[in-house]
């Protein structure tokens, strides 16, 4: 990484303000669902508490819009990363824009942890106030970007307080940036790209760029609608991203070009969602109208898991279909088992999605990488830096 981390500077005895990325699942009754985001976070507390620092955590959680809302409250997140910590977690609820809070803020004595309440209350984060910035940063004496998962937001906390306080990254941003960057700038081949999920107009855009990298691309999900559309075949009431289809089609001709294996479905499972209906698996080319494609088919699964099986990296991004629903989640199952099947190879897993679908969490030990990113990864991978990142020192 080209940029400067806690390791790189005298952090000692200092007050650090940490973004974070906090935002993870709550089941009902206030209970942290996946603490996945939480747990790769204590590696650079833990050196902050070493290093005699006071801590101020911020984080987003939801989308308040800019209001408060005990909904969207981090007093749960400060109680459970007490349990994980063994170690007293301070709460913040009071508005880090009023001086008397600021004030009460710099009495905390070092080795304290300080969780700020949710960021994303104020307006001002979103749009990078730089008063707002100014007045975050005021309770701190260096910034530490620990959060990978919103580093390509431009918001107050991710660049704003670097204008005003020597900005440098956490043991998890590090990681997420040196592992990304190695598996694409010097990959074990051949390499695998894995690309679903519903929102293909982010998803297409990057699959042209994996192109150029990639040895195969294979693309499921939701996005795969508009390839099969940009084929030729008809979809049936399929979701389909009408604005991209022209460019999906100059993909086609892009992988022929540089020799890349584009792979999409060649049969799907049909379903009727709004009116909970299965109707069983067609060939990509007899979708009837009034049905949808919801899951990769067993033929298309046997294709993929051909590819998957030989490859030495594999970088995977979205489900290949509507997990949620038992009917239509056996080809993300089938991706998962794949992978883990393949011992020999680097994997990188990202996005929210895709991790909310993992089958079996013991799959998660024979994965490489679990990125806590699903937006950042996806666009670190198309222009290789994000706005977080850019924002730090240089070494």
């Amino acid at each position: 990484m080209n940029k400067k981390t806690i390791r790189d500077i005298d952090i000692k005895n200092k007050r650090v303000l940490v973004r974070v990325d906090f935002n993870v699942s709550m089941t009902s009754g206030s209970v942290i669902g996946d603490d996945y985001r939480i747990q790769q976070t204590i590696p650079t507390i833990e050196y902050l508490i070493e290093n005699n620092c006071t801590i101020f955590l911020t984080s987003h959680f939801g989308r308040p819009k800019g209001k408060v809302n005990k909904k969207y409250s981090l007093a749960p997140v400060a109680k459970h990363l007490k349990k994980l910590m063994k170690k007293e977690v301070f709460f913040c609820k009071d508005d880090v824009r009023d001086k008397d809070t600021r004030k009460k803020l710099l009495n905390y004595k070092p080795k304290s942890i300080v969780l700020l309440e949710n960021i994303r209350f104020y307006p001002e984060e979103i749009i990078n106030s730089k008063k707002f910035a100014k007045k975050l940063a005021g309770i701190a004496e260096i910034y530490v970007c620990d959060a990978f998962g919103v580093s390509h937001r431009t918001h107050a906390s991710i660049v704003g307080v670097a204008d005003y306080l020597p900005g440098v990254a956490g043991l998890l941003l590090e990681k997420e940036v040196d592992i990304i960057s190695n598996a694409l700038e010097k990959p074990k081949r051949p390499m695998v790209a894995i690309i679903g999920g519903a929102k293909a107009l982010d998803k297409i855009t990057l699959v042209g760029k994996l192109l150029d990298k990639a040895d195969h691309c294979l693309v499921g999900g939701g996005t795969a609608n508009t390839f099969l559309k940009a084929w030729g075949y008809k979809v049936g009431k399929s979701k389909v991203c009408h604005e991209m289809v022209e460019l999906t089609r100059q993909l086609f001709w892009k992988a022929s070009r540089k020799n890349t294996g584009l792979l999409i479905p060649t049969d799907v499972v049909l379903g009727d969602l709004e009116n909970n209906k299965v109707n069983g698996v067609v060939p990509s080319d007899e979708i009837p109208q009034k049905w949808q494609a919801l899951d990769i088919g067993p033929r298309t699964k046997a294709e993929f898991g051909s590819v998957i099986a030989k490859a030495q990296t594999i970088i995977w991004n979205g489900p290949m279909g509507v997990f949620e629903k038992k009917e239509y989640r056996d080809g993300t199952d089938f991706i998962y088992y794949s992978i883990a099947q393949n011992r020999d190879s680097m994997s990188i897993v990202g996005g929210g999605d895709t991790l909310s679908a993992l089958p079996k969490k013991e799959y998660l030990d024979v994965i490489d990488h679990v990125s806590t990113g699903g937006g950042a990864m996806l666009e670190f991978i198309e222009k290789g830096t994000l706005p977080g990142v850019e924002a730090l020192e240089d070494k």
